[in-house]
């Protein structure tokens, strides 16, 4: 307020020395700047009791309130003991007993499982990717004319509006929960995702070349080919990339379902209250999908120069796992 109030008076002060008009137009303006801001604060407390009216809303609905959650508080506290064993190394250092996770990751063969997850989030990926580069193409205005590109866009929606987890249930009549099952879910999660990232890819592409081959005589197909295609081959490899990483989250979310691989490990041991080993399957997923993030990252770091995002370091995946595990289950 003062600031602006300040540059204000520079500006009109050299004019308003031999008059009193000016002095009522550096008093008009004074009023409006504090009526601007008096209307400004107004609309920050009224979004603030909004947001506060709706967070409140929102833990009523969602149960919050009720006092049966807190009655199992030490229950929770105890398991917490069983998620973290304690141990004591050379008789006094206090540790987590690493070597109990260590003995289920080979009883269990959670590297067989975990191959299993891969596998889901691969074939799902390769399965959806030449269908997303169809779509992604057919619903760019450039080769499908408006509206009808807006056919191709819409089945891109709505594909991306229905979660994997709902894909899976709407094939269960193909034989139930079960890794074929998983990986067609992922496969039209995929259509959808990456189809729509390709088709805003191909709005930001260069005329020149699509002109210079059109040029030529080339027919339509050529110019898609030639002058389009080969824009985008290094971002839909980038962004493929990009998509496996989120499968893989998200065939660990179907295997808990009965998908199969580690999802179907951390399943059973939290339904037979196994908390040791159970997180011990977390920690595996948390490695399995660091490993694949940094391989992802990496090849697009390669080929994407300048993409911020590529630049995360092992404390930020590390620290933004869980955020990114949430979405890939919710999308």
């Amino acid at each position: 307020m003062s600031t602006d109030s300040d540059s204000l008076v520079d500006e009109i002060l050299p004019g308003s020395l031999d008059g009193d008009g000016e002095d009522s137009a550096i008093e008009r303006r004074h009023t409006e700047l504090r009526r601007e801001r008096l209307v400004r604060r107004l609309s920050q407390c009224v979004l603030l009791v909004g947001i506060a009216i709706l967070f409140a809303g929102s833990l009523v609905m969602a149960g919050f309130w009720r006092e049966e959650w807190l009655q199992y508080w030490p229950e929770f506290a105890d398991a917490l003991t069983q998620y973290f064993p304690p141990k004591l190394y050379f008789g006094v250092i206090p540790f987590v007993d690493v070597g109990r996770y260590y003995r289920f990751v080979n009883e269990a063969g959670l590297v067989g499982e975990a191959g299993i997850t891969l596998a889901i989030a691969l074939a799902g990926t390769i399965m959806g990717a030449p269908l997303a580069l169809l779509f992604g193409i057919l619903g760019n205005e450039r080769v499908t004319p408006f509206p009808l590109n807006f056919l191709f866009r819409g089945v891109m929606s709505i594909i991306r509006s229905i979660p994997s987890l709902v894909w899976a249930l709407i094939y269960v009549p193909l034989g139930g929960i079960s890794p074929v099952t998983a990986t067609l879910a992922i496969g039209t999660d995929t259509i959808g995702e990456l189809g729509r990232l390709l088709t805003d890819e191909l709005e930001e592409i260069d005329d020149g070349p699509i002109e210079g081959i059109r040029s030529t005589g080339a027919g339509k197909p050529q110019v898609i080919t030639f002058g389009m295609i080969t824009q985008i081959v290094r971002p839909f490899i980038a962004w493929a990339m990009f998509i496996l990483e989120n499968n893989v989250r998200s065939a660990v979310g179907l295997g808990i379902i009965g998908a199969g691989g580690l999802g179907v490990t951390l399943s059973i041991e939290q339904q037979t209250f196994q908390f040791t080993n159970m997180m011990a399957t977390i920690l595996f997923i948390v490695l399995l999908v660091l490993s694949v993030e940094m391989v992802s990252q990496r090849t697009r770091s390669y080929l994407r120069e300048g993409d911020d995002e590529e630049g995360l370091s092992l404390y930020q995946l590390v620290v933004g796992f869980p955020e990114r595990m949430s979405d890939s289950l919710l999308k």
